[in-house]
């Protein structure tokens, strides 16, 4: 059975104002057929989905006929859904994207449907009757295979179950109030990359946070070490001590117990040990954290002391960063801190706290402070599948539309001096990776805004010449529709009147940055 002239009969009514779509079939060859000319006011991408058991517009794959009226293109694609992630993907090694599509042949920006994958695309005012009948039978060949197809999961990429939502009841019932997407992120950064940076409003939670779940996951009290940095910090023997010069073959440990720390990672491989550094830029970073920054990179020794095959005190002569070995710094902004390099937010996942409305009346009602007697090894069986998941080797269903994605960002981001380098790219993808293991509902824009708030923008600062330019062009990177931007940036609209939103976390900090750059002439990520 054909559906040349269904297909027909839709392009005649998508040039027109008509929305109704009650006299189109609703089944082909087994499938649930939907059709939509728009909502309220016609669609600038019309379209035709056929939907197998249990897949939704809003929650599945399938296959569907796009019409992009403005160009009078027509695409058979592989359709993927944009409000929730699928929990069966296509073989995207095999297709291109919408958008990678539309760059490749100079057709700007698609309307709508940019991470869906082309099939074929067609003129639709020539279509050839045939080939589209062999193409729409060829798509509904691969849906029914996808869709039936159980994959095979390597065992050596199975990871244990990390249940991260079990912490989060366990803060919620002591009294601390942290969004759950802010949790999961913080999990994922340093399951990404063992060193992350919470920032923001004094007293938002940042290091209760770290608290608890360094506690919530440790067996031991020895496994967590909270050190408070010092303004007079200027090398690194708060954290790592000193051979002492005046008694040979002696080595000065460090009060806060850093080095004991570190030994002790090293020595029980299957257990988290995490080092919290509290207000950790009351001192200049790059002077006292220099070895952990570089050892971070390299896998290189940190050297301890000369005394190569020997041990002073039971310190060896040098030490490696172990991977279960995971830093927190907590960092406040204000006349007294100092700013971090970039060769310190290179290796850091920055993850920014503030407080709503909403969040300020529910810790008002419940009257009480934060009270975390309770959490300490209440998560300790979760240990073992926390580090498992450090080990393995990880991809994103959605890797393929993160690349392109993070191309866009890194276009704009040179522009203004701020581009990227591998090493951010790739932890980028390592975090999405993490995500979508940890949480499948996460779609892939949920996933690119966390990373660009956490990675990207945080080492974006500099005048208004330079910057106000980059800024819009970042907005117009988070926006469908880009007429609106203005508005929002100059707060004359709020998120919910500006159409879609591809990255709204990235837009609101857009916004605050560049209200900034005009009232001061000067912006950047932090936020006094």
């Amino acid at each position: 059975m054909d559906y040349f002239d269904e297909l027909m009969r839709f392009l005649a009514q998508a040039k027109t104002d008509n929305l109704k779509t009650a006299h189109f079939r609703d089944d082909f060859q087994g499938l649930k057929v939907k059709v939509s000319f728009g909502k309220g006011n016609p669609a600038r991408v019309p379209w035709i989905a056929f939907l197998a058991e249990g897949q939704h517009i809003s929650n599945g794959i399938y296959p569907f006929f796009l019409f992009y009226k403005s160009l009078d293109l027509l695409v058979l694609a592989l359709g993927v859904s944009e409000t929730l992630s699928p929990a069966v993907m296509w073989d995207r090694s095999r297709f291109e994207t919408v958008h990678s599509y539309f760059k490749t042949n100079h057709l700007g920006k698609p309307a709508r449907y940019g991470d869906s994958l082309v099939y074929r695309a067609y003129d639709a005012a020539n279509l050839d009757a045939e080939q589209v009948e062999r193409d729409l039978a060829e798509v509904l060949e691969i849906y029914t295979k996808t869709i039936n197809t159980t994959p095979e999961v390597d065992t050596d990429l199975r990871i244990a179950a990390f249940d991260y939502h079990s912490f989060q009841q366990k803060i919620k019932e002591c009294g601390l109030q942290v969004a759950p997407d802010l949790t999961l992120r913080f999990i994922a950064s340093l399951l990404a990359k063992p060193f992350v940076i919470l920032t923001g409003l004094s007293g938002s939670g940042k290091t209760k946070l770290a608290q608890a779940f360094a506690h919530w996951l440790s067996d031991e009290e020895e496994q967590v070490c909270m050190v408070a940095v010092g303004a007079d910090w200027t090398n690194r023997e708060p954290l790592l001590g000193y051979p002492n010069a005046l008694e040979p073959g002696k080595y000065v440990k460090p009060e806060a117990g850093t080095l004991d720390l570190l030994l002790a990672a090293g020595n029980n491989p299957d257990k988290p040990y995490f080092l919290i550094l509290d207000e950790m830029n009351l001192s200049h970073v790059e002077r006292y954290f220099a070895d952990f920054l570089s050892a971070m990179e390299s896998g290189e020794y940190i050297r301890l002391h000369p005394e190569v095959g020997e041990a002073l005190d039971g310190v060896p002569a040098r030490i490696r960063l172990p991977s279960n070995f995971f830093i927190i710094g907590t960092v406040n902004i204000d006349e007294t801190t100092y700013m971090f390099s970039p060769k310190v937010l290179d290796r850091a996942n920055v993850i920014e706290f503030s407080i709503s409305g909403d969040d300020m009346h529910a810790f008002l009602q419940s009257g009480s402070k934060p009270d975390l007697f309770a959490l300490p090894a209440s998560g300790a069986g979760n240990s073992n599948a926390f580090i498992d998941i450090t080990s393995k080797h990880l991809e994103s269903r959605f890797k393929i539309q993160l690349v392109d994605a993070l191309v866009g960002f890194f276009v704009v981001m040179k522009s203004a001096g701020a581009e990227f380098g591998y090493r951010s790219a790739i932890e980028i993808l390592r975090f999405a990776a993490i995500i979508d293991h940890l949480e499948p509902d996460w779609d892939m824009h949920k996933i690119m805004d966390a990373a660009i708030m956490q990675k990207l923008l945080p080492k974006i600062h500099g005048p208004r010449r330079k910057l106000e330019s980059v800024l819009k062009a970042l907005g117009r990177l988070c926006l469908e529709d880009l007429t609106n931007l203005d508005d929002y940036l100059n707060y004359k609209k709020e998120i919910e009147g500006i159409g879609l939103v591809h990255y709204p976390l990235t837009l609101e900090k857009l916004r605050r940055m560049y209200k900034n750059l005009l009232d001061h002439g000067f912006t950047s990520f932090a936020e006094a």
